[in-house]
């Protein structure tokens, strides 16, 4: 059984101001670093073979982190795993948006990369960490649309749900498809609640 964890990078400043980040190279803040140390507090008690992170700095720089504390390196830094392109939404804040495009702003062309587009590269990567790393546990940081995209097209009765900034989720794939037995989890942020 191959085991695929998906963590959400740490939060931005652009994160805090509501802003959509996309492509941006926006650097963690130091919350976002203080959430990358106790996540990485959190996987020095759990096992796993490989890191992957986007490109993007505001992931790898928590891979990074989470890395130094299970004292392993970094495998890569893949692009696949970076976030959707927003188009001309990059940058914004919601009211922003409302007052350059109007109420109904999220039906408007905005030249971004689109849903279908970022489901079908995730799950392009997913297929190559397993033929990669058949029965391994591989731990990818990655950003809140991509992942969000993923869980929710393998696991519907999910719905939408914002993903928390480095949440981990967590995926196995077995012959009879994927599973997921942990979602949206950020216990090492709530002193040490459990996650189902």
């Amino acid at each position: 059984m191959t085991t695929i964890g998906l963590v959400r990078h740490g939060v931005t400043d652009w994160n805090q101001e509501g802003r959509m980040q996309g492509k941006n190279d926006i650097p963690l803040n130091a919350e976002g670093r203080r959430q990358a140390e106790l996540l990485g507090r959190r996987m020095e008690d759990e096992e796993w073979d490989y890191i992957y992170s986007s490109n993007l700095g505001r992931a790898r720089e928590t891979a990074d982190i989470i890395a130094r504390h299970m004292g392993i390196q970094v495998t890569g830094y893949d692009p696949l795993l970076a976030e959707r392109s927003f188009g001309t939404l990059e940058g914004t804040t919601e009211q922003e948006r409302i007052d350059r495009w109007g109420p109904d702003w999220k039906n408007a062309e905005h030249g971004g990369e689109t849903r279908e587009a970022v489901v079908e590269r995730g799950m392009q990567l997913l297929e190559e960490m397993e033929r990669r790393h058949p029965g391994k546990r591989v731990l990818l940081v990655s950003h809140g649309a991509l992942i969000g995209a993923l869980v929710e097209t393998l696991f519907p009765a999910f719905g939408y749900l914002g993903l928390k900034n480095t949440c981990v989720n967590v995926l196995e794939k077995t012959p009879e498809g994927w599973s997921c037995s942990l979602h949206n989890c950020v216990r090492h942020l709530e002193n040490g609640t459990s996650c189902g």
